[in-house]
């Protein structure tokens, strides 16, 4: 455990500092400036000596937080990246992207502000990469079977790789032309820079995992062939169909689902070019949905001189503070600023989108939002309180509703449950014997750290199909679910 009595030491939660608005929008580049080791090490210091580490229950991966804040702290940095990877195979992608609800459980987070555990997490992850600490960890032997994990997400990565690792020949499907899934090319550069991903493929392509980017299962290569050749078949395909607003002047030019705006920002960051390129420089920009993808399309407007950014939000605007109704250690629902919101733009909350004008040309102009009014058990527009907000572009971030599952419903009969989910059972299995399903294609839409818990977790329930036992460890069940409220 760390210092008993850092937490008293230093009472303080200290954060790394985020570069100027001014600089950061100028760029593409993620948003925090370096890390002070000094704060790392005092921020390691605070965790407790608490008895019963309640950020294990937050964590879906089990990360052994306590003793890598220990490890910190005693400045044993190639210590901490091996408890770290002992239970999280991307420590650099979570300590990006994870929102974090380890923090909320934290004990300390009881009456302190909680252990900066992100960011201790990052820190350890980038100093090893730097270091030289992380090598490729190949297999002792080759058990002779093949798996072939369809999607490149962090489920589908996870997956592949714990299975590499135990000596199968894994093969890895991605419909796009680089490896990466969401990972690449969902997530915008100011959120994690793709050198990430990158020094992450070349180490699991040096363990022996094979990359087959630019192959759409169930259409370059039918589900039946995919079956046949490889032993196991992993699903780890994400849960990519979005929501929509049916609403009229949805057809109008100009307005757009989320990814089909952030993909093709993403390509040109790589050095594309793609032709279905949307830009914001210099129109209205509204979006609707106040949620982790909108904060991503705020956030590429701006970079792309936006003249002026709106988030719309149908519900009420979260709380700064932990509720009464959402005791410690539930993860709660609160009001949060990314730095994307820092940036610039209005936010508004109560706001219940009733149609999209159009002008002669057949283009979005303007949006009509009313106040949204609670009753009947339900959220309605309230009559009477209809206005305009001018609008060139219009990007739907109102979430998603399943995996894309037409093809492999088709050709194999694969079920799907009333979300939108493909049908499995508690140990990731389809009634189709081999074949797996991980990450949001089986649970919906959710965070990294459950998409990497469940591609660890597959990855185990596929090593004992095919040998008959494992020694992967599993942390998570299929329908386990998140203490959230």
């Amino acid at each position: 455990m760390g210092d008993p009595r850092g937490f008293m030491r230093f009472p303080e939660r200290e954060l790394p500092e985020r570069r100027p608005v001014e600089v950061r929008i100028g760029d593409w580049k993620e948003v925090y400036g370096p890390r002070d080791p000094g704060a790392l090490t005092r921020q390691a210091s605070r965790c407790m000596d608490c008895g019963v580490p309640f950020c294990h229950q937050g964590c879906p991966l089990g990360n052994l937080i306590p003793e890598w804040n220990d490890l910190v702290r005693r400045g044993d940095g190639r210590g901490a990246i091996e408890r770290l990877h002992e239970t999280n195979n991307f420590p650099e992608f979570t300590g990006r992207l994870c929102p974090a609800p380890c923090e909320s459980s934290c004990v300390l987070g009881i009456n302190q502000p909680p252990v900066t555990i992100k960011q201790v997490e990052v820190s350890i992850i980038d100093k090893a990469w730097e270091e030289g600490w992380v090598h490729p960890v190949t297999p002792e032997r080759l058990t002779g079977k093949t798996v072939a994990v369809v999607g490149s997400g962090p489920a589908g990565l996870a997956a592949a790789q714990q299975l590499t690792r135990v000596g199968h020949t894994v093969a890895v499907f991605e419909r796009d032309d680089r490896i990466g899934g969401l990972l690449r090319y969902g997530i915008p550069d100011f959120k994690m820079e793709k050198k990430h991903l990158d020094q992450r493929l070349a180490q699991m392509q040096a363990e022996g995992t094979r990359f087959r980017a630019g192959v759409e299962v169930g259409v370059d290569i039918s589900w039946d062939d995919l079956r046949e050749r490889y032993d196991a078949v992993i699903i780890a395909t994400g849960a990519s169909v979005p929501r929509d607003i049916g609403i009229p002047g949805r057809n109008l030019l100009g307005v757009h689902h989320a990814m089909e705006y952030l993909t093709p920002s993403n390509k040109v960051q790589a050095g594309d070019t793609p032709a279905d390129l949307i830009q914001a420089e210099g129109k209205h920009v509204v979006i609707l949905g106040g949620g982790d993808t909108g904060a991503d399309c705020l956030g590429t407007a701006h970079r792309q001189n936006a003249l002026s950014t709106t988030m719309l939000a149908i519900g009420k605007q979260p709380p700064t503070e932990r509720p009464s109704e959402q005791p410690w250690p539930l993860d709660p629902i609160l009001f949060e600023v990314q730095s994307a919101h820092e940036e610039g733009g209005s936010r508004e909350y109560l706001a219940s989108t009733v149609e999209f004008v159009g002008n002669d040309a057949g283009e979005v102009r303007a949006v009509v939002v009313c106040e949204t009014e609670y009753r009947d058990g339900g959220r309605f527009p309230k009559p009477g309180t209809e206005r305009e907000i001018p609008a060139d572009l219009v990007l739907l971030a109102l979430g998603y509703r399943g995996a894309e599952h037409q093809t492999a419903e088709d050709q194999i009969g694969l079920g799907v449950d009333d979300r939108g989910n493909i049908e499995r059972d508690a140990s990731y299995a389809t009634h189709i014997p081999g074949m797996f399903v991980a990450g949001d294609a089986g649970r919906g839409a959710s965070l990294i750290v459950w998409a990497i818990a469940e591609g660890r977790a597959v990855a185990a329930e596929v090593d004992r199909f095919l040998e008959g036992s494992t020694l992967l460890p599993a942390p998570v069940r299929a329908h386990d679910r998140p203490l959230h409220v």
